[in-house]
């Protein structure tokens, strides 16, 4: 129960960090480009590990640095009005009760393996990730009146899925560069793609859909 413990504590800072950025554009714009360059170096590293050929290995780190670039350009779109920024907001937070219910029910409840790409990820996590994003629309409809349900029920199950899989993505491409993490930036927890694989892959599909819809 210590690393999960840690594991929320770490949710709880980067929580407190998203509400200061929601709220102060400057710092938005500061913790956006830390966080993309710092994710991008992450990647980076791993793809070199990953791929031996320079030309594949140049391609590969072209693609990483363009869809880091496209998640920057989304979030400072999505800064333009506060309707979006909730939007952008609340896909944050539905990647983060996703990576905090499907570790808290893998761990309590265990059980059968979801893929053999990601050993650690389970069924009981599967289900957990989506019970706590659930959890987090509840408490939204209670919050805003005349909530379009529909949407936002689109939306978070969507959300999270994409975040799972791309929590999936990043430990299989891990497991390829045989790391355990993608850096150790944060004692303890490693990485911030380790923490935030899932919001990368969130983001786009977030933004996408509360503009589709």
């Amino acid at each position: 129960m210590n690393e999960l413990a840690k594991r929320i504590f770490t949710s709880i800072l980067l929580i407190c960090l998203l509400i200061s950025m929601f709220f102060y554009n400057y710092i938005f714009i500061v913790i956006l480009i830390i966080f993309g360059t710092i994710i991008w170096v992450e990647l980076n590293n791993l793809f070199i590990k990953v791929f031996r050929n320079i030309y594949l290995k140049t391609l590969v780190s072209f693609l990483a640095l363009t869809y880091i670039f496209y998640i920057l350009w989304l979030s400072m779109i999505s800064f333009q009005s506060n309707d979006t920024k909730i939007i952008l907001l609340y896909t944050i937070l539905i990647c983060i009760m996703s990576d905090i219910g499907g570790y808290s029910f893998g761990k309590i409840f265990k059980g059968k393996k979801l893929t053999k790409i990601s050993p650690n990820k389970t069924i009981s996590g599967l289900i957990g990730a989506f019970v706590f994003s659930l959890l987090l629309l509840i408490v939204l409809n209670f919050t805003i009146e005349n909530l379009n349900l529909i949407k936002y029920l689109i939306l978070t199950l969507a959300v999270s899925s994409a975040s799972q899989l791309g929590d999936i993505f990043i430990s299989y491409i891990k497991r390829k560069a045989k790391v355990k993490n993608t850096s150790d930036i944060l004692p303890g927890h490693g990485g911030l793609l380790d923490r935030l694989d899932g919001i990368i892959f969130g983001i786009p599909i977030g933004v996408n859909i509360a503009i589709l819809i």
